[in-house]
């Protein structure tokens, strides 16, 4: 008889070190219970606009089933082109300076691993998205962790990052605006930043997905700063700008090299986006504008209100100037961020996710989208400061 396997000893070390999702662990918590309210999710509550969805559905009646090229159809890469030198004035070349991919992950994924070396040191701007350590560390690299503060708006400051920057630093991810505090950066601590990166001779890994959900100023993208064009590839995507999340379409701009690099794991590991969500994309990019900013309008009007209630019952909180989430200060309470989002859940029926699922440097504080209604959002106000009264009796 054959002897028995244990199966987990063939499982990658690196996989062995990463932790699972914090913010899945909430939603786990939350199957099975009623009357709640969500603000854990970063997703639009929006549905994808009907014009979008139309040519989604013309494209399937049309057999468009097939695959694309790996860097992805032409038609939506020349839209991305035209945007953004419309936009920005940034003049990227469709054919060998964009990649089309399954959502802006997989973008974060093959960016890290065109760039990253064994050993290779990443600097990852914290409180920021759960995925970029893990994809540093997958990739063979080391995060080197720098933390933002809300004394300064958890904005990035030179001061701050610059004692992070070693010999072995390669690569600096950040994402601005910020999930999860809302932050944005303004042009002139951007242009501190990039004279730190080429000083050092380092690569920016920029992810821009809350580009267009920027309320206050105008957002900068790295990449249009002087120099920076050929250090910076920027992630974006579809998802929240334009209430395409299920549809999984991003996409990545950079210099030839890189794009060609990350094109090169693309074709292997995913070869490439799903035709149907790139049809979507063209239409998105070319008549989407008056849809996309009527969300944007509604999300800023939530966003007052939140930041409102929260300081009102007691919980000091930051105004966010992009993507759609508060994060507000819980630290008073006595309890840490996994305590307080556990028993808000257990005892009020509110979702919200711990800050420090975030990083450390979100420790005290609370992920909570303005992604949901008016309505919900009144409600989960009205319950978090009953929760709160409760801790102080």
């Amino acid at each position: 008889m054959r002897p028995p396997c244990d199966p987990s000893k063939f499982i990658a070390e690196a996989v062995k070190s990463i932790p699972p999702s914090g913010i899945r662990r909430f939603f786990d918590l939350v199957s099975g219970l009623e009357d709640i309210i969500s603000l854990g999710v970063g997703e639009p509550d929006f549905i994808t606009p009907w014009h979008i969805r139309e040519m989604c559905i013309h494209s399937l009646e049309k057999g468009q089933t097939s695959y694309t090229s790996n860097s992805g159809l032409p038609e939506l890469r020349d839209e991305l082109t035209r945007t953004y030198y419309r936009r920005y004035g940034l003049d990227y070349n469709p054919e060998s300076e964009i990649l089309i991919t399954t959502g802006v992950s997989e973008a974060l994924d093959i960016a890290i691993r065109a760039v990253v070396n064994p050993g290779d040191e990443v600097i990852v701007v914290q409180p920021s998205y759960v995925a970029y350590v893990p994809s540093v560390i997958m990739a063979g690299g080391k995060p080197v962790i720098v933390s933002t503060h809300r004394d300064d708006d958890f904005s990035l400051t030179a001061e701050v990052l610059e004692p992070a920057i070693t010999s072995k630093t390669k690569a600096i991810v950040l994402n601005f605006p910020n999930n999860p505090t809302g932050a944005i950066m303004q042009k002139e601590g951007m242009e501190d930043i990039a004279d730190l990166v080429v000083e050092n001779d380092l690569f920016l890994i920029s992810d821009e997905v809350y580009e267009c959900l920027t309320y206050e100023g105008t957002h900068v993208p790295f990449s249009s700063l002087e120099g920076m064009k050929d250090r910076t590839v920027m992630l974006n995507g579809f998802s929240k700008a334009y209430a395409m999340t299920g549809l999984r379409l991003g996409f990545a701009m950079g210099a030839p090299d890189i794009i060609h690099s990350m094109m090169m794991i693309h074709q292997y590991c995913m070869l490439c986006a799903p035709i149907t969500a790139q049809v979507g994309a063209i239409e998105a990019l070319r008549n989407g504008k008056g849809e996309m900013e009527r969300m944007v309008r509604e999300y800023d009007r939530r966003r007052h209100f939140i930041v409102n209630g929260f300081n009102r019952i007691g919980l000091e909180c930051c105004n966010p100037k992009g993507a759609f989430y508060a994060f507000p200060y819980i630290g008073d309470t006595g309890l840490s961020s996994s305590d307080f989002a556990e028993r808000l859940l257990n005892e009020k029926k509110i979702v919200t996710i711990p800050g420090d699922v975030f990083g450390e440097a979100g420790e005290g504080f609370l992920r909570c989208a303005y992604a949901a209604s008016l309505d919900d959002i009144k409600k989960a106000i009205e319950r978090m400061g009953d929760f709160v009264d409760g801790l102080k009796q």
